[in-house]
């Protein structure tokens, strides 16, 4: 991406905008020294293993663009089924429906959703999507906005580092429940004049907060979204929604990605704001984040292949999944009941 827009579903604001609306209270402005990181480090039970992510990442992309309606999306979901089967997921949903795209068309959707350790009231609500975008209109060459995105980061990536999650789950089961939710349908969303336009995004989770599986009275303790999070040397800053609807969540998320050595990662900065699937879970009642690359250091919003057929293997990090993965992982494994 070359300027601040609107990415897929998800918006960067300007940055006059962010400065007047999102300082972050409570925010260093730097990360802390590896040497206090490694003062408070904290133990955990399971070690994200990165090369089993990776294959996961790459088994979505092998399937082709995951574009709602498409073998390869059903495909895809129908992988996510058998592994969290496979893993030990205690129940499994799946919730098809129809949603209409803002260009008229009719999207069958499958969102996917498994449960660990249903038998505990206190919850934590991991999200990712896997579809993809059908048109590569962030695309350099013009030329080729026809054709799909591949959706190694944008899409796999996420899912890849939830179903990772699941095999250590199923190895070591923490102490609060952990429900895992694959959407779909959240990246066929109108690109042209997005400051009005937020709701054409996230049409899968959309659905889904219409028709929660919880009662208001049992959500889960809060939600943490995984987007984007594999690219080249990914780092993820405070995403502004996420700061405004859920601080203290992003805080105590921050604190652990550096208290397990991914300071370097976890930038306790501001980044931008991103119409993502966590606002409209947030506006659902369950406190929600981003864990995001919003802030790249060329493109100053999303990775140079956001949108593009670049988003492929080509351009997924393994250290990127890693410091994703790991500190999710250690914020489950230190969550009380």
């Amino acid at each position: 991406m070359r300027r601040i827009v609107k990415i897929a579903r998800v918006l960067i604001l300007a940055p006059i905008f962010i400065s007047a609306m999102s300082s972050c209270n409570g925010c260093s402005g730097s990360n802390n020294s590896d040497a206090d990181a490694q003062a408070s480090a904290i133990n955990t039970p399971a070690k994200f293993d990165s090369d089993s992510a990776y294959s996961y990442l790459a088994t979505q992309v092998n399937f082709g663009p995951r574009i709602p309606g498409s073998e390869a999306n059903e495909a895809c979901s129908q992988y996510i089924v058998s592994e969290l089967r496979r893993h030990g997921a205690d129940s499994i949903r799946e919730q098809r429906a129809e949603v209409k795209a803002y260009n008229g068309d009719r999207l069958p959707i499958n969102n996917v959703m498994g449960a660990f350790n249903p038998a505990a009231k206190s919850r934590i609500l991991l999200v990712a999507h896997y579809d993809t975008r059908p048109w590569a209109d962030g695309n350099p060459a013009q030329a080729r906005y026809e054709e799909p995105v591949p959706g190694a980061n944008d899409g796999a990536s996420g899912v890849a580092v939830m179903l990772e999650i699941a095999r250590q789950l199923s190895a070591k089961a923490p102490q609060v429940g952990v429900d895992m939710l694959f959407v779909d349908a959240e990246d066929y969303g109108q690109l042209s004049g997005f400051s009005n336009h937020d709701e054409t995004w996230a049409l899968g989770t959309q659905y889904w907060t219409a028709h929660m599986p919880y009662a208001q009275d049992s959500l889960p303790r809060y939600a943490i979204l995984l987007d984007m999070v594999g690219g080249i040397d990914a780092k993820f800053h405070r995403e502004y929604f996420s700061n405004n609807n859920a601080r203290n969540i992003v805080d105590k998320v921050w604190s652990i990605a550096n208290r397990s050595g991914y300071g370097h990662k976890f930038i306790n900065l501001d980044g931008g704001a991103v119409v993502d699937d966590h606002v409209f879970i947030s506006k659902a009642g369950i406190p929600a984040i981003d864990i995001i690359e919003s802030k790249n250091e060329v493109t100053k919003s999303f990775a140079p292949t956001w949108h593009t057929v670049e988003d492929n293997l080509d351009n997924i990090d393994r250290s990127s999944l890693k410091a994703a993965g790991q500190t999710v992982l250690n914020v489950i494994y230190n969550e009380k009941p």
